[in-house]
């Protein structure tokens, strides 16, 4: 390849191949760039050689790569007003798998550079790496008077890593804009040998600021320190959708958290369209550049290749697998490091060892915010701003954290497509929601509304709205769905049926409702799918004063019965096919959700004209039914005060807790919500639970 292009140096200025494309940099005199049209050089080479193997020519271009950066011109000739080099004068870069060759960097010597007598604490390192703070001293440098970063490997893993980070520099150069702005430039080595195999290796990389994005978030006052170091402006905040600044602490943490992740998804689709996988995606290696506002993914001493060099044809599926397995592990690193910068909750680690413990068990990320909320909101010490941030948008924020985090890598969201989502934009700019998003929207919507358990007559009428659009858009009609998804624990948030507390009646005796739960399980009895296990959960207040704590006598009643599952339809009655004596109880439901249909702003989504006459559901057969109740003590012994409690909680609960036997259909399902339908038309509206 050498000779190939010296002999191309020497062709004469007509050529079109070469004409103009080597100069002399103005700004450093004692350095050459190449500027070659690589296209015109395959061209060249393929004619000039007696070879028409389309595949041998296609193998020979793979390899051929000029290096864009600067070498010393010490032999330079003039021919025809053009300045031309000789083969010494152009740095030829060969993609092969050979050890050691680093030409496309700079090798360094250990007195051009002045050591700093500290180091930034955001410069992490290894056991066996040490890290100095320098700054290069030589006149002859294009990095003359430039800090950087001297990073010593010490084993012989460590300068393996190293090796491996200036050998991916050559593939990540060629693009050189997004190589500057979104990875940390690697400028070469610092070696005591020839052969670089013993003694020392130093690696030569750009100093970033001193602190990594993990301490920046653990300053107190990292908010308004990071808007300034990014210079966060209405410039930058419209890049995110948003022309404003300031306003609220949610609004602008928000905005900078937009902006940090859109920064990041860049430079990680960055790698990934050059075939290669970061691996270690941590707070720890990110940095913001406070010159050019970007976040550096890192030194990439670990990058993995999608491919792996072989000829063999039948590795191509193999291939291919591995790429998508490399991708969503790069996908759930941002998970985690999305998940850390809204909830900074979990920058302490047993927080998010208990987090991550979690995911590991194999729970859906879709039902995150049902485990994290009780412990974020017992131990915040942020107000919940991270809450409220992934709330915003109808929980657009929860749904690409279960995007990032999907426990299936086939299932985990790409750079690009995560940059198109809703949570990522502003709102400025129209994305136009997918379906499934718009059923995401509406359950999040719709569990809100319940967490604010005052139940006026505007509330419990949008709630019906609600849960009529999701049981339209169910997409899980056939009973195979439900055998894949209902299994589970699952947490009663609302019923569109009666409500009756303890604030408008004095009843014989006090009884607080806690957690109302329905267990489903795989029936092991041949005449049966499932078996339902309703629990109830209560507290009886002893005494006539109500305690503060609310503390009392705990006690628990428990329904099981059997349910088969059978394909079936749910019609809708029209108004005047109805007893006037007995109305529909989900006509004005009905009618509303058709009107909000209707409106501008549904109807491009969600084209329907008028409600449907039935829907597909599941039909839900029960068999008999066994109800057993407990008292702790000193209520245990005493029969008819058990029976006074009973009554009350049979009284508070929705009857078709205490007789599964009324729930006819279920309407809709998915990874974390669940819609049951009784026979007098009442809904009742689940949420999976994730405590065991």
């Amino acid at each position: 390849m050498a000779a190939l292009i010296g002999i191309c140096c020497s062709i004469p200025s007509t050529d079109p191949c070469f004409s103009s494309r080597l100069f002399i940099s103005s700004k450093y005199p004692n350095y050459l760039v190449p500027r070659i049209n690589t296209r015109m050089i395959d061209y060249y080479y393929y004619h000039n050689n007696n070879n028409n193997n389309s595949t041998s020519y296609l193998r020979r271009r793979s390899k051929t790569r000029c290096c864009w950066l600067f070498k010393p011109h010490t032999a330079t000739t003039s021919h025809g007003g053009e300045t031309i080099c000789d083969e010494s004068s152009v740095a030829v870069v060969d993609d092969g798998d050979g050890d050691g060759d680093f030409s496309h960097v700079i090798k360094f010597k250990m007195s051009d550079f002045k050591i700093s007598d500290r180091v930034s604490i955001g410069l992490t390192s290894r056991a066996d790496e040490v890290i100095f703070e320098a700054t290069v001293k030589d006149v002859n440098s294009p990095l003359d008077d430039t800090k950087v970063v001297l990073r010593r490997l010490m084993s012989v893993g460590a300068k393996r890593r190293g090796k491996r980070a200036i050998e991916v520099l050559k593939r990540l150069s060629r693009r050189k804009l997004l190589y500057h702005s979104y990875s940390m430039q690697v400028y070469g080595y610092v070696c005591s040998s020839t052969t670089c195999d013993s003694g020392s290796f130093t690696l030569v990389h750009g100093y970033h600021g001193s602190f990594s994005l993990r301490h920046w978030l653990q300053q107190s006052d990292w908010l308004p320190t990071l808007e300034a170091t990014l210079a966060l402006d209405e410039e930058s905040a419209r890049k995110v959708g948003d022309d404003t600044v300031g306003g609220p602490a949610v609004s602008r943490q928000l905005r900078l958290i937009r902006i940090l992740m859109r920064d990041l998804l860049i430079g990680v689709n960055y790698l990934h369209s050059h075939g290669l996988a970061h691996t270690e995606l941590r707070l720890e290696n990110l940095h913001i550049s406070p010159v050019d506002k970007h976040i550096k993914v890192g030194i990439l001493g670990n990058a993995a290749d999608f491919y792996e060099s072989c000829s063999d044809s039948s590795k191509l599926n193999s291939n291919m697998d591995r790429r998508e397995m490399m991708i969503a592990f790069d996908m759930r690193c941002v998970g985690f490091i999305m998940a850390k910068m809204v909830l900074r909750e979990l920058m302490d680690s047993s927080m998010f060892l208990n987090f991550k413990a979690f995911l590991t068990k194999g729970n859906d990320p879709s039902c995150l915010r049902e485990f994290l909320l009780p412990t974020i909101n017992k131990n915040s010490s942020s107000g919940n701003t991270g809450l409220q941030i992934l709330d915003r948008n109808w929980g657009a924020g929860w749904n690409l954290l279960s995007l990032l985090l999907a426990t299936k890598p086939s299932e985990r969201i790409s750079c690009l497509k995560a940059l198109r989502h809703p949570f990522l934009c502003g709102p400025r700019w129209r994305i136009d929601p997918s379906m499934d998003m718009v059923r995401w929207n509406l359950g999040s919507t719709a569990v809100r509304i319940t967490e604010e358990y005052i139940y006026n007559q505007q509330q419990r009428s949008r709630l019906a709205h609600f849960i009529e659009l999701m049981e339209m858009l169910n997409v899980h009609s056939k009973p195979r769905h439900w055998l894949e998804l209902i299994p589970g624990k699952w947490r009663l948030l609302y019923s569109t049926g009666r409500h009756i507390g303890l604030t408008l009646r004095q009843p014989p005796c006090r009884v607080l409702i806690g957690d109302v739960c329905l267990t489903v399980s795989k029936a092991s009895k041949p005449h049966a799918n499932f078996s339902f296990v309703c629990d109830v959960e209560f507290t009886v207040i002893v005494g006539h004063n109500w305690p503060h704590n609310k503390v009392g006598v705990s006690g628990k009643l428990q329904v099981e019965t059997l349910f088969k599952l059978r394909s079936g339809r749910r019609l809708y009655l029209k108004e005047e096919d109805s007893p006037k004596r007995f109305p529909s109880l989900t006509v004005s439901a009905e009618d509303s959700a058709l009107k909000i249909l209707s409106s501008k702003k549904w109807k491009n989504i969600i084209p329907i004209k008028q409600f449907p006459s039935s829907l597909p559901v599941v039909k839900l057969v029960s068999s008999d039914i066994e109800a057993t109740m407990k008292l702790d003590e000193p209520l245990a012994s005493n029969v008819e005060h058990a029976q006074k409690v009973i009554h009350e909680v049979r009284t508070q609960i929705p009857p078709e807790v205490f007789d599964p036997s009324k729930i006819i259909c279920g309407t809709y399902v998915d990874s974390r919500l669940l819609i049951l339908r009784s026979v007098n038309g009442s809904a009742l509206f689940f949420t999976r639970s994730c405590k065991s």
